[in-house]
């Protein structure tokens, strides 16, 4: 006796529950883990090129694990202004960068952030994350640097840096590990 073949929802109900979580809104709240940018202004403030930027982090599990276990974390925020050219490749007018250090203090129970020189304590993991993932008034570069005739924009990035981890844990990190965002923004 012949049988119609089964729908692809029949024949994997892990691709039913996956469509299913996507049709009511639900697979970007369950699965969502990463960098979700806010805020991200350009602004011409007190003679130079202003950046302004917050974002909303959400740590995996074996980011968040490692860090209890009194491993760092290093963030990273860079920024470069750039110059089309017609004739030849863009020119870079300027690059700043800033990286945030974040640790857990197991005797203290607190969280701590460092920025260079400057620290500060929170007591819980989300306050911390807060501080390190915004950045306002960041003065990308002069406004003598940048020509009134040439167009300019504004290459941004804000990830986890893995570069700094103990060489032990970079062997093998894999796509949990991958936090950041990249965005281009032009200058007006």
């Amino acid at each position: 006796m012949f049988s119609p073949p089964k729908p692809a929802a029949a024949r994997c109900p892990g691709r039913w529950l996956a469509a299913l979580l996507l049709w009511l809104g639900l697979a970007s709240t369950v699965l969502a883990q990463g960098v979700d940018l806010t805020t991200l202004e350009l602004k011409r403030r007190d003679g130079a090129l202003v950046l302004d930027f917050s974002a909303r982090l959400t740590l995996p599990a074996a980011v968040e694990d490692a860090l209890k276990r009194g491993v760092p974390m290093y963030f990273q925020a860079q920024a470069s202004v750039w110059r089309n050219r017609w004739y030849w490749r863009d020119e870079r007018v300027a690059r700043i960068s800033r990286t945030w250090r974040l640790a857990y203090q197991p005797l203290t129970n607190t969280w701590r952030v460092g920025l260079g020189a400057l620290a500060q304590s929170h007591a819980t993991l989300g306050d911390a994350l807060t501080v390190l993932a915004a950045a306002g008034g960041w003065r990308l570069a002069e406004a003598g640097a940048l020509d009134a005739d040439a167009r300019h924009y504004v290459e941004f990035s804000y990830q986890l840096d893995t570069s700094q981890l103990p060489r032990p844990m970079q062997i093998g990190i894999g796509g949990d590990w991958a936090l950041g965002v990249e965005r281009t923004l032009k200058v007006e």
